[in-house]
This record gives C-alpha cells, sequence and structure tokens, in this order.
C-alpha cells in the first residue's frame, strides 16, 4: 500500500498500517460524512484506478512499445518514441506540456517542466497545472501549488473527492449501488468501459462493508 493510505487512515483515526479492508472503509465514511452509496462509489473507482491503493501517482517508465501504444498521436511509431524511452520526466515534459497537445486539450501546462511537475497524482490522477490549481482553491490546500507531490502523499483521498465534485457525480452516486449505476460513474471517471469488471467488483464489495 501507498504512504498515502496511512496518510488517509491516521486522519480517521485508524490504525495507520497502509491496508485496506471494512474498517478503514467504514471510517474513511464517517470522517468524510458520506452515505454508503457515495463512499461505495468513490473508493471503489479509487481502488481500481490506483491499483487498490498501492499507487499514488502516474508511472511513466514506459518503454518505446509501451509509449507507442498509449501515447500513439504524440509517437506515431516506436522509432519515434525511443529517445523519451525510460524517462519519465521527459516523456511527461512532452505529451503533457500544452504546446504539443493540439488534439489532447490543454492542462495549463506552459512553463518549462511543467509536464512532469503536475503528472498525475491521487488515487484519480490529478493532472496538470489547471487542475492543480483548481484542486488547491476549492479545497482550500494552497500549499500544493508549492509541493504538488503532496496530492499523491497527503491528499491523494482529497483529490478524488475534489473529481467526484467536479464532475457532479454525487448525485448519480445517489441513485445506488448496481450495475447501472457504476456504468454511468466509470465512464465519466474513466471515459468507457476500461476495467469495468473490476470497478463492479470493488464498489459492490465496499458497498456491502459499509452497509453491513
Amino acid at each position: 500500500m501507498s504512504d498515502a493510505m496511512k496518510a488517509l487512515q491516521a486522519r480517521c483515526g485508524c490504525t495507520p498500517d497502509g491496508q485496506f479492508g471494512p474498517n478503514t472503509a467504514r471510517a474513511v465514511a464517517k470522517h468524510y460524512e458520506l452515505s454508503p452509496e457515495r463512499a461505495a462509489h468513490l473508493l471503489g473507482q479509487a481502488s481500481h484506478e490506483s491499483g487498490y491503493f498501492r499507487y499514488d501517482q502516474e508511472n511513466l517508465n514506459y518503454s518505446a512499445g509501451g509509449l507507442h501504444k498509449v501515447f500513439r498521436r504524440y509517437f506515431p511509431t516506436v522509432e519515434d518514441a525511443e529517445p523519451y524511452a525510460r524517462n519519465p520526466e521527459k516523456i511527461a515534459n512532452y505529451v503533457y506540456m500544452d504546446k504539443h497537445r493540439s488534439k489532447g486539450g490543454a492542462l495549463g501546462n506552459v512553463f518549462d517542466g511543467d509536464g512532469y511537475l503536475f503528472k498525475g497524482r491521487g488515487w484519480i490522477m490529478c493532472t496538470g497545472r489547471t487542475n492543480y490549481r483548481q484542486l488547491a482553491a476549492d479545497m482550500r490546500i494552497p500549499e500544493i501549488l508549492q509541493d504538488p507531490t503532496r496530492v499523491a502523499t497527503d491528499f491523494a483521498f482529497e483529490s478524488a473527492m475534489w473529481f467526484f465534485d467536479k464532475k457532479k457525480l454525487w448525485p448519480i452516486c445517489d441513485q445506488g449501488v448496481n450495475d447501472e449505476v457504476i456504468e454511468k460513474v466509470s465512464r465519466i471517471v474513466n471515459g468507457g468501459t476500461k476495467g469495468m469488471a473490476d470497478r463492479k467488483e470493488q464498489t459492490f464489495k465496499i458497498y456491502s462493508w459499509l452497509t453491513a
């Protein structure tokens, strides 16, 4: 488990052992005053997105073949990707800079090094200077802009909550915990259906813990 889970457990009054289970899920729901439905959807999606809370930041250590597969619009051929392979900082400072994102959408990364400085962090991967700035303002955590790495350590869960706020997911969560609602939430979180079976499994499991 990541240090982010230990930090979350400490805030919620749990033993900070880094393990995620029923007691932590219940403590999180109580501490943040989340209904079982909202907590199950949030924690279920966050669990899937973070590899069951093992990863609190984006891993960009791609091979040339991996870059070509994942970032094909930036690396049309494996040969194009070779100069960037296994260099996470160089990768981020290419694919996440606004000047290279005519088709990918601006992220507010306009200063040298912004791509890597504001890479994906948190349990639903906050990415880009614009999103970090909005997260810092909305959650009243200005220190995030001085030290963006804290999204991966101290505020991984808060950034996921902020994403649900920003995307207006809470009213959808309030519709209940079933296949249809999980699919609605998943499509907004992921932009598609990737990992749907596991998203459902995690959400249903956590909901059962919260309602036992």
